[in-house]
């Protein structure tokens, strides 16, 4: 099965999510820079998020630990001042623990109930376009959590599901759970991925792909490792996310060191092509059949503005092969970047 495009947009191209019939953008805006977490200025915030707007982005995505519920309460509040609520496709997560005490985080019935009507409250809004599991739960059955969703699409509060950094044979068990219990399934996956990030192509993708499901990549500029500021006889740059975690910026360490030579090879790529880095590595992700959109997170206007045009861009077969000779397909250059870790790896859960 593959995705077909449409250009109905004035300025940005769309595609079905999925099998649902819904159209969304290629480009989706992520809004976890917006609040303590990035932007703290409100206005500005909701500046980005109109630009976003009426450049033909109809896909909004955040989360309600995003700053701890304050993304999502400026996202509603620039719904309401655009009046375009029932324009947008409006997507956010629950699973991440909202309070230090037990039972405010996973995918509990009891939490699951709760966290959607606080982020309901937030949004501003009578329903969710898009509500998606942020990561999975080892200590929750997924049956208690698909029938706590299933209830509340039936309720009218949730359109659609979706789960989001999930291993392929958590996306089964998902699916096979939701068709043996005639549940609402998920119709969603969304993943790392990116230029030095290409893991999911080797399983993800495919079982994304066999499954009917739009997947929703986050993270494609590398978490600003493809802003084009990383380039060799230059000093590393000072990032806002390289403030809150310089360890992931540390080239002593090896994989560190190669994503930082990776990512001046894709710089220089992007040279020969004529185009500004940003543009390359979305419209990399964007090439990918099994990609319905990918989640871009500006902090600023001026961010927003340089990747705006990114998903017209067209690469062709020579350029995607010098792509795979830099980073070859299905691999992360770096394997801390996958998004999450095998607990069952873990030193406590090993046999010794």
């Amino acid at each position: 099965m593959s995705e077909q495009t449409s250009t109905k947009s004035a300025t940005q191209p769309t595609t079905n999510l999925g099998r649902t019939g819904v159209e969304v953008s290629r480009l989706c805006l992520g809004t976890m820079m917006f609040g303590d977490w990035g932007n703290k200025d409100h206005d500005d915030s909701i500046r980005v998020i109109h630009r976003a707007i009426d450049a033909g982005i109809n896909f909004i995505d955040t989360a309600d630990i995003y700053a701890y519920g304050e993304s999502e309460e400026i996202v509603g509040k620039a719904l309401a001042q655009s009046g375009k609520r029932d324009d947008i496709v409006l997507a956010t997560k629950f699973f991440n623990g909202m309070k230090q005490q037990p039972n405010y985080r996973g995918g509990s019935r009891r939490w699951v109930i709760r966290a959607v009507e606080d982020s309901l409250q937030r949004l501003g809004t009578d329903y969710i376009d898009l509500y998606q599991m942020h990561r999975p739960d080892e200590h929750t059955d997924i049956e208690e959590t698909l029938g706590a969703l299933d209830d509340l699409v039936r309720q009218g509060k949730i359109r659609y599901i979706g789960s989001s950094t999930f291993q392929p044979s958590q996306v089964v068990e998902a699916q096979w759970a939701a068709r043996h219990n005639h549940t609402a399934r998920f119709v969603t996956e969304q993943p790392p991925y990116s230029l030095l990030t290409r893991g999911i192509e080797a399983d993800l993708l495919p079982t994304t792909h066999r499954h009917g499901m739009g997947t929703l990549v986050w993270s494609p500029l590398a978490g600003g490792w493809l802003s084009g500021k990383f380039r060799a006889g230059r000093d590393l740059p000072t990032t806002h996310r390289s403030d809150r975690d310089p360890n992931r910026y540390d080239l002593s360490n090896p994989a560190i060191a190669a994503k930082f030579e990776a990512a001046d090879k894709f710089g220089a790529l992007a040279d020969d092509l004529g185009i500004p880095l940003v543009h390359l590595a979305l419209a990399f992700v964007l090439r990918h059949p099994g990609v319905t959109s990918a989640i871009i997170g500006p902090r600023t206007l001026e961010q927003l503005e340089s990747q705006l045009d990114a998903a017209s861009v067209e690469l062709d077969d020579a350029t995607l092969d010098r792509i795979d000779e830099i980073v070859a397909p299905g691999t992360n250059v770096n394997p801390e970047d996958a998004g999450f870790s095998n607990y069952w790896l873990d030193a406590a859960r090993r046999r010794r």
